[in-house]
């Protein structure tokens, strides 16, 4: 059987989820795993970038 729900919540995302990782700068990479700066933000970074130290994800200007 077919699994038609997969994945379907992506597309009420802009783009699809996807855009250009502020950590890696890797461009239409889905972008779906939350990371909080030092400061409190919150940033969305890619699959890779998940557990990317806590030094590159403070020095992301913006």
């Amino acid at each position: 059987m077919a699994k038609t729900k997969r994945g379907r919540a992506l597309w009420n995302l802009p783009s699809r989820g996807r855009g250009t990782c502020p950590i890696c700068s890797a461009t239409r990479i889905k972008l779906l795993y939350p990371r909080a700066k030092t400061d409190g933000t919150q940033l969305k970074v890619c699959k890779r970038c998940i557990n990317a130290t806590q030094f590159k994800v403070d020095a992301i200007s913006g």
